[in-house]
């Protein structure tokens, strides 16, 4: 899901249940701006709506492990978290890698998943990907 769905569905949620009942669900999020996700998962941790990773949670998207408490959030046997360094368009609109955008990510990230992206290489221009028992020690599994 695009961040635009994704925050349709967090107001069309939140217009028709109350905080405490509400859930999201993310199943397929590429990521976009940092700030932006900043912005709507602040508003999550928040109202305390619950979150249920559902499939990929790409780039910016991982900021969710750094943003919401662990017991506000499930994954899905689906669940695939996405990190990669940060980047922004150049002149031509070619991505350049941003230090300063990579440097946030790794602080919003807890030290749990700092140690496993720095395990893995680090983050770069390529795709690393969580998924399993290593998501597993982060959050519980949803309730079927």
């Amino acid at each position: 899901m695009g961040l635009r769905a994704f925050a349709l569905g967090l107001v069309l949620l939140a217009a028709s249940a109350t905080a405490s009942s509400a859930t999201i669900r993310i199943s397929g999020d590429r990521g976009g701006r940092i700030g932006t996700y900043i912005e709507t998962f602040s508003t999550l941790r928040h109202t305390g709506e619950g979150v249920i990773i559902d499939g990929p949670c790409l780039s910016a998207c991982t900021l969710i492990v750094g943003m919401l408490p662990a017991d506000q959030v499930c994954v899905t046997s689906r669940a695939r978290l996405g990190f990669h360094a940060a980047w922004r368009p150049d002149g031509h609109g070619r991505p350049v890698l941003s230090m300063q955008g990579t440097q946030v990510l790794m602080e919003v990230y807890p030290p749990k998943v700092r140690n496993w992206i720095r395990r893995r290489g680090g983050l770069s221009r390529h795709l690393i990907f969580m998924s399993g028992r290593d998501l597993n020690s982060i959050y519980a599994r949803c309730p079927r």
